[in-house]
C-alpha cells in the first residue's frame, strides 16, 4: 500500500464514526443547497486546511466560560471522541454541500440535540445551547476558524472581498441555527471574537484544552495531529490564546503548512464538493483532483 492509500485511510478512518451526511444527496438533483457552486464556501470548505480549522474552532470555543461549560456536562467527547468528531465532520459537510433538505435536517438534528443543553457555569452565570448567543459564539468561531486555517495554510489566500463574501454567506447558516449576533465581514467577525466580554479562563475550558492537547489516537495518526493542533494554536489570537494558557511551539505555522501540503497531496480535495457539483450538474474544474473513496462523500 502506498503513503497516499495509508494517509487517506488513516483520515477516512478518523470521519467514519457516523453516517454519511450526503448518501442521499442525488435524490435532489439541482439543488444548489445553502451556498451553490459559485460560493466562497465551496472553495473554502474542500481543502485540507479545513482540519486546522475545525481544531482551532474547538480551542477558541473553549475561551468561552459558559459554553465550556455546556461542552464539559452535556458532551460525550471523552468517551467518544471520534464519534464526535464524525458528527461535527458530519454537519459541516451538509451545511456546506448538501441540498436544503440535507442542510435542513443537519440543523434541526443539532437543534434536538442541544435542546436539553442547560446548566451553570463555574462563575454562576446561566447557559443554554438555545441562546442565540451561545449559538452565536459556536458558530462564529467556526467560521472564523475555517476563514484563517484557509487564509494561513491554503492553496492560495483569498481576496478581501471573497473573505468577506464568506462570512457573509455563513450569515445564512447562522441565521437557520437561530444565532445572533452574526457579523458580516471579515474584520467586524474577527473584532466580534476577540472583543467578546466573555472570553475567560475555566475548568471546563482547561479540561476541554487538556484533551485537545492529546486525544487517543493511533501513533501515526497521533504524530499528524500534534502538528495540526499546533499550528491551529498559532493562529489564535493573543486576546483568545491568554484566558487559555495557550503556549506556540516555534515553527508551528510552517510545520502546519508542510503536513497541509501533504495531506493535499495525498488525499486531493474534498469529494463532497465533487458529489456537490455534480448534484447541481456543474463541471468539476479543470485540474483539481478530488478523492474518491467507495462509500463515501466526506
Amino acid at each position: 500500500m502506498g503513503w497516499r492509500s495509508r494517509v487517506t485511510g488513516a483520515a477516512v478512518g478518523l470521519f467514519s464514526h457516523a453516517p454519511d451526511p450526503l448518501v442521499s444527496t442525488f435524490d435532489y438533483p439541482g439543488d444548489p443547497g445553502l451556498f451553490g457552486p459559485e460560493s466562497v464556501t465551496w472553495r473554502i470548505m474542500s481543502d485540507c486546511s479545513t482540519f486546522i480549522g475545525g481544531v482551532r474552532a474547538l480551542l477558541v470555543q473553549a475561551a468561552h466560560p459558559e459554553v465550556a461549560a455546556g461542552v464539559g456536562d452535556h458532551s460525550s467527547y471523552r468517551e467518544d471522541p471520534l464519534g464526535r468528531l464524525s458528527r461535527t465532520a458530519a454537519y459541516v459537510t451538509a451545511t456546506a454541500y448538501g441540498s436544503l433538505p440535507e442542510v435542513d435536517g443537519a440543523v434541526g438534528m443539532v437543534q434536538r440535540l442541544h435542546g436539553p443543553v442547560s446548566g451553570t457555569s463555574h462563575r454562576g452565570r446561566a447557559y443554554s445551547a438555545a441562546d442565540p448567543a451561545m449559538a452565536a459564539w459556536v458558530h462564529n468561531a467556526l467560521v472564523d476558524s475555517f476563514l484563517v486555517a484557509h487564509q494561513t495554510y491554503g492553496p492560495a489566500p483569498l481576496s478581501d472581498a471573497d473573505a468577506d463574501a464568506y462570512v457573509a454567506e455563513q450569515v445564512r447558516l447562522g441565521t437557520k441555527m437561530g444565532a445572533a449576533p452574526l457579523p458580516d465581514t471579515a474584520d467586524s467577525l474577527h473584532r466580534w471574537i476577540v472583543d467578546h466580554p466573555s472570553l475567560g479562563a475555566s475548568p471546563a475550558g482547561a479540561d476541554a484544552m487538556r484533551f485537545l492537547s492529546g486525544p487517543p489516537l493511533d501513533s501515526m495518526v497521533r504524530v499528524a495531529y500534534r502538528v495540526i493542533h499546533d499550528a491551529a494554536a498559532a493562529t489564535v489570537p493573543a486576546e483568545v490564546r491568554e484566558p487559555l494558557g495557550i503556549e506556540v511551539p516555534r515553527g508551528a505555522v510552517a510545520r502546519g503548512r508542510v503536513l497541509v501540503r501533504l495531506l493535499r497531496a495525498a488525499l486531493g480535495y474534498s469529494p463532497a464538493w465533487a458529489a456537490a457539483l455534480e448534484r447541481c450538474g456543474e463541471e468539476r474544474p479543470a485540474g483539481v483532483r478530488f478523492r474518491n473513496t467507495p462509500g463515501t462523500t466526506r
